[in-house]
């Protein structure tokens, strides 16, 4: 269903592809957009390892919404910063792309939410206190969505 990737030989392992989803802290989020054009957008985003899904939130309504209700289908992408060696130009770099499915999780399953809301917290803010005080103003009004992932692939490259 899904392609192979070409370049066997530069392919992550699964831990690293989960490393880089558990410790990176934005992706690009691509979608069907509007006339059918590409919407890519940044976002935060928390991975959940044991549900194989990626969680970020946003406004109820919207160009993102919008797209996710009309295709479920969309594409995540993470990549780090990347390092070089002493003395050289080019960086190697990491990157994963998972092909998914969004759930626009809803918004009376309040346990659900408010748990995944606490671990997309947990990751950018630096303590619990100011994780549940930002939940407590603005989870009202947030859409939490879920990427399923249904295929994933990383790759290490040297940009030379």
């Amino acid at each position: 269903m899904f392609r192979e990737m070409r370049r066997k030989k530069q392919a992550l392992a699964r831990e690293d592809c989960a490393r880089l989803l558990r410790t990176e802290k934005r992706g690009a989020l691509s979608m069907i957009g509007d006339m059918g054009y590409p919407y890519t957008i940044p976002v935060n985003f928390y991975y959940d390892e044991d549900e194989n899904t990626i969680y970020f939130h946003c406004a109820r309504e919207g160009h993102k919404i919008d797209a996710l209700k009309a295709c479920e289908k969309a594409c995540f992408t993470v990549w780090d910063s990347g390092t070089q060696e002493p003395g050289e130009w080019w960086f190697h770099v990491e990157s994963v792309v998972a092909f998914c499915r969004a759930e626009l999780v809803p918004t009376d399953d309040k346990t659900r939410v408010m748990e995944k809301l606490r671990r997309l917290g947990a990751k950018y803010f630096p303590t619990e206190e100011k994780t549940n005080r930002e939940i407590e103003e603005f989870a009202p009004r947030v859409q939490l969505v879920a990427l399923h992932i249904e295929h994933l692939t990383g790759k290490h490259v040297r940009e030379k």
